[in-house]
C-alpha cells in the first residue's frame, strides 16, 4: 500500500514502485540501448582517424597568449573539426559564448543589408529573435541593419511543407536558416535525411544561396552531418554535443571556407578573421571533450529514451515517442501543469551532482520572452550535455530533458522524479499495488 491509515505516503513502498517503473521501462528497450551503444564505435572512428590524420601531439595542448596569432594548437583544433563535421574549413572558439553567439556571428557575417534571410523551419529559437529583430528594439538586430526576413511555417504535424518552400523559393534568397532541433517547440527535429532534401531544393532552385543549419543538439545522434549533405554553413555550441560535458565553454563554426572566414570576420574583425583567437591553455578539454563526444552522445539518447518511454508508460504526451527515430538529444514531455513542471525539475535538480540543495524557480533569463524553469545542477555551468531539463512557463507546459554523461544517472532523477508526482496528487495511483 502506498498510503497508511493516517493517509501519510509510505516512502519505502512509494520508492520501490518508482524503482521498478523506471527499471522496468529501461529494461523493455536494452535491444534499443544496444542499438545506441554500437552506434558509438563509428562516431569515435571518424574522430580518431581526424586526430590521426592530423598529427595529434601534447604540443598541441598549449595556447598562445594575446592575440593568438600562429597558434599551432588552435589551427589542428579547427582541422580536426572540419574533418569530423565534413566541412571545408572549421572554426572552434572559446570566444563564443553560446549557441546563439555562433549563429549570430554566421548570420551577421553572410547577411548584408537588402538580404532576404528565409527560415524554413518556423519561428526560430526564442535567444534568436532578438539577433534577428522579431523582438525588441535597436540592439542593432539584422531587420536594424536592413536583412529582410521571412519565414515558413510549418506543417500541421511539425514537418517541413515542401509544396510552399517551392513557393518561397520564387523570390530570390541569400540564405535559408535551418533549426535542426526542436528547440522548445513540439514538433519533429529535422533528419539528415531531411536536411539534405532541403538543400537539394534550394541549390537547385538557388544555386548561390547559402544554407544555414543550427547543429545545436544534432551532433553524433546520425552517421553524416548537415555539410555533407549539402548544407554551406552550420554553427554549434561546446557545452552541448561536441563538448563531450568537458569543454567549459565556446562554439564552433563550419562548412565553406569563405563563409566560415565571414563568419569570424564579425566575431573578430575584418582582416583578422580566423586567424586569431587564443584557447587559454584549453585545448587538451577541447580534443578529450570531442573524444567523448561519441559515448556522451549515446549516454544522452539512452536517456531520453528511458525518459520518453517512462512518462509516455504513465500517459503523458511525449516527443519524440518511444517508437520514433530520433535526430538530437531533446525529449519533449507534455506535463500539462506550471507546478508538475517545477516538481519534476526540482527533483532532477534534487538528483544533480551540483547545487542539489537549490531549489528551481521559474525566473527570467536573458534572451528568452517567458520565463523559465531550470534544473541545471551541472559542473559546467549552463551544459546541456550533462543531465538538465527545462521549461518556457507556458501552456501547455512542455517540459525538455536533454544530456547526461550516464543513463543510470536519469535513472535517479526519474525515480525521484515520479515520488514527487505522486507526492503532489500529479499520478493517480491505486491506493494497493
Amino acid at each position: 500500500m502506498f498510503v497508511t491509515p493516517s493517509d501519510e505516503i509510505n516512502e519505502e513502498l512509494l520508492k520501490a514502485w518508482a524503482k521498478e517503473k523506471v527499471l522496468g521501462v529501461a529494461h523493455r528497450q536494452r535491444s534499443l540501448r544496444e542499438k545506441r551503444t554500437e552506434a558509438v564505435m563509428p562516431c569515435l572512428q571518424r574522430v580518431l582517424e581526424a586526430f590521426s590524420q592530423e598529427s595529434l601531439g601534447t604540443q598541441h595542448f598549449a595556447s598562445m597568449t594575446g592575440s593568438g596569432h600562429d597558434d599551432y594548437g588552435r589551427e589542428l583544433i579547427d582541422r580536426v573539426f572540419a574533418r569530423v563535421l565534413g566541412a571545408q574549413r572549421a572554426a572552434v572558439r572559446l570566444q563564443l559564448v553560446s549557441g546563439t553567439h555562433a549563429i549570430a556571428a554566421a548570420l551577421f557575417g553572410v547577411l548584408r543589408p537588402g538580404d532576404q534571410l528565409l527560415s524554413v523551419t518556423g519561428r526560430p529559437y526564442e535567444t534568436l529573435e532578438e539577433v534577428i529583430g522579431l523582438r525588441g528594439s535597436d540592439q542593432g538586430s539584422l531587420m536594424d541593419f536592413g536583412v529582410l526576413y521571412e519565414e515558413l511555417s510549418l506543417d500541421i504535424d511539425g514537418r517541413i511543407n515542401f509544396i510552399s518552400l517551392e513557393k518561397f523559393l520564387e523570390i530570390p534568397r541569400k540564405m535559408i536558416f535551418i533549426q535542426r532541433s526542436c528547440g522548445y517547440s513540439w514538433r519533429p527535429s529535422l533528419s539528415i535525411d531531411c536536411l539534405e532534401e532541403i538543400c537539394a531544393r534550394v541549390h537547385h532552385s538557388q544555386p548561390e544561396c547559402v544554407c544555414f543549419v543550427d547543429n545545436c543538439y544534432g551532433e553524433f545522434v546520425e552517421e553524416r552531418e548537415p555539410c555533407e549533405v549539402g548544407a554551406d554553413l552550420i554553427a554549434g555550441s561546446l557545452i552541448k554535443n561536441l563538448g563531450g560535458t568537458i569543454v567549459p565553454t565556446g562554439g564552433y563554426l563550419a562548412g565553406r571556407s569563405d563563409l566560415v572566414e565571414q563568419a569570424c570576420c564579425r566575431l573578430t574583425a575584418p582582416g583578422i578573421g580566423i586567424n586569431a583567437g587564443t584557447g587559454f591553455d584549453l585545448n587538451r578539454l577541447i580534443l578529450q571533450g570531442l573524444f567523448l563526444a561519441p559515448q556522451m552522445v549515446a549516454e544522452a539518447l539512452i536517456g531520453a529514451d528511458l525518459v520518453a518511454g517512462v512518462f509516455e508508460e504513465l500517459g503523458f504526451m511525449v516527443q519524440p515517442s518511444t517508437n520514433e527515430e530520433r535526430h538530437d538529444v531533446i525529449q519533449a514531455v507534455q506535463l500539462g501543469d506550471p507546478l508538475a513542471l517545477q516538481v519534476v525539475c526540482k527533483a532532477f535538480q534534487r538528483s544533480s551532482p551540483v547545487g542539489a540543495y537549490l531549489d528551481p524557480l521559474p525566473a527570467s533569463m536573458p534572451g528568452y520572452e517567458n520565463d523559465l524553469v531550470m534544473a541545471g545542477g551541472t559542473f559546467v555551468d549552463g551544459s546541456t550535455s550533462e543531465f538538465s531539463a527545462d521549461a518556457p512557463l507556458k501552456p501547455p507546459y512542455n517540459l525538455f530533458v536533454q544530456g547526461g554523461t550516464h543513463h543510470s544517472h536519469i535513472q535517479i532523477g526519474l525515480i525521484r522524479a515520479l515520488c514527487d508526482l505522486v507526492k503532489a496528487g500529479f499520478l493517480d495511483l491505486p491506493q494497493t499495488g
